[in-house]
């Protein structure tokens, strides 16, 4: 179960965020999983609820967002989406496409608990990443 080591990897990032930014608490976390990222969105969220323990994510929510399988076809240069298991081009047809999206694990968003004030923030960061999956700006 790789999650497990992913999951580790996403909570390390967030309490960097959250020491950088003077956080009390993580309130939620906001995860992109694609569909061809090779991780189990299901065995994420239980890893999540073991590794989280004594974490300043303790109480955290795990959400997260499923972005499409998109493909660009080098024959005709058409981008469309696709399913996981035909990576065809939606335009002309053909099998000759580039992954566009879809392979993604990224750390979207972090909600934080800042301060005494009451005031809550929100930061994003790279995140784990699936093996194999292209580094996102």
């Amino acid at each position: 179960m790789h999650e497990l080591a992913v999951c580790r990897s996403l909570l390390a990032e967030v309490a960097g965020l959250a020491g950088r930014n003077g956080a009390d608490a993580v309130i939620s976390i906001t995860v992109g999983i694609g569909p061809l990222s090779g991780v189990e969105p299901g065995l994420l969220r239980r890893a999540f609820s073991l590794v989280r323990c004594g974490t300043i994510a303790q109480g955290a929510a795990l959400r997260f967002e499923t972005p499409p399988i998109r493909v660009r076809c080098r024959t005709c240069a058409g981008v469309s989406t696709a399913a996981a298991n035909r990576l065809l081009c939606a335009h002309c047809g053909d099998w000759r496409t580039e992954l566009i999206s879809g392979d993604e694990l990224i750390l979207m968003s972090v909600e934080l608990e800042c301060g005494t004030d009451g005031r809550n923030g929100e930061g994003a960061g790279a995140g784990a990443r699936a093996p194999g999956a292209a580094a996102e700006a």
